[in-house]
């Protein structure tokens, strides 16, 4: 079985950095997972006592919420070899 992805991504509000951090997700997971990944994304802005519950002091930044651990990646997700290596996925075969 295919294991699940869960992510949630704190952006602030509509800056260059948290929209391509959303539009890189959305292309790594389209290309890399298919139908195993569900993406809730957060505007730190608009839910600040979620983003410091969570302990979010940087965005864009992506929780890995499952599979477990719970990783945290900060950046634009811009570097697909990076993102592979943090989710702990194998790269797609040549």
């Amino acid at each position: 079985m295919s294991r699940r992805f869960s992510f949630r991504l704190y952006v602030a509000g509509h800056a260059p950095n948290g929209a391509q951090a959303i539009a890189n997700l959305g292309a790594f997971c389209r290309t890399h997972l298919k139908d195993r990944f569900e993406i809730e994304v957060v505007d730190v802005f608009q839910e600040p006592r979620r983003a410091l519950l969570d302990a979010v002091f940087m965005t864009p930044m992506l929780v890995v919420l499952s599979p477990p651990p719970t990783r945290r990646v900060v950046g634009t997700l811009s570097q697909t070899q990076a993102l592979i290596m943090a989710l702990g996925i194998a790269p797609p075969a040549p």
